[in-house]
């Protein structure tokens, strides 16, 4: 249980610093804070789909039930960053471009992510072995979708900023904003690492009952 406390102290530690020590932006104001949720909820779901991604493709390949729980476990945790990044966005969005939501690219491919992942939940949910194997199909093509998320908002005109951390060229923050997104984004990311285990333990567990009780 040490992984989830540290977690939780750095999680409480990113948003305080975020909260009371970051600089104000000098355009975008107290709003702009917000980034110090939103970005990080980027990164871990990124991460997360990626994890679900290579375990997926491995179940195809190898058939083996420990690739599978770890696809399911990551997918179910990535589709929770990605839904705090749907709702952080137009909460920082609104005061910003005076709308809560438009369709511009970034958006648009962002709510095509959280469907097709929604449809793999649902699809390993309420399928058996056969939708294990059309839920891993389903995972490698979603992840084809995070590119296209990501160089949207460099390659087509949209109305969402372009990025301002993962540049090829390097970031464009001041380092005092820097370090405390980088703090979150660790944050984060132990956070994910944290209810990945928990999630693994719990699948674990689960095989062990169903293969007691078919004894």
């Amino acid at each position: 249980m040490i992984l989830p406390v540290l977690a939780a102290l750095l999680v409480a530690t990113g948003v305080f610093l975020a909260l009371r020590v970051a600089p104000v932006e000098a355009f975008q104001g107290e709003p702009y804070r917000i980034l110090y949720i939103h970005v990080p909820s980027v990164v871990a779901s990124y991460v997360a789909f990626t994890v679900t991604f290579v375990a997926s493709v491995l179940y195809l390949w190898k058939r083996e039930r420990r690739f599978d729980r770890v696809a399911y476990a990551s997918a179910e945790i990535g589709q929770v960053f990605l839904t705090m990044v749907l709702l952080t966005g137009p909460i920082w969005g609104k005061p910003v471009w005076g709308t809560w939501w438009t369709w511009d690219a970034r958006l648009t491919t962002a709510l095509i992510l959280w469907f097709i992942f929604a449809g793999y939940l649902m699809v390993r949910a309420w399928s058996g072995a056969q939708g294990t194997r059309t839920a891993a199909v389903i995972a490698i093509i979603g992840f084809l979708d995070i590119p296209l998320i990501h160089w949207s908002a460099r390659l087509l005109r949209t109305l969402h900023p372009r990025p301002a951390v993962f540049r090829p060229e390097g970031p464009d923050l001041p380092s005092s904003m820097l370090m405390i997104l980088m703090v979150n984004m660790a944050a984060f990311l132990l956070m994910y690492l944290a209810l990945l285990r928990v999630r693994l333990g719990q699948e674990r567990l689960r095989d062990r009952l169903l293969e007691e009780r078919a004894l």
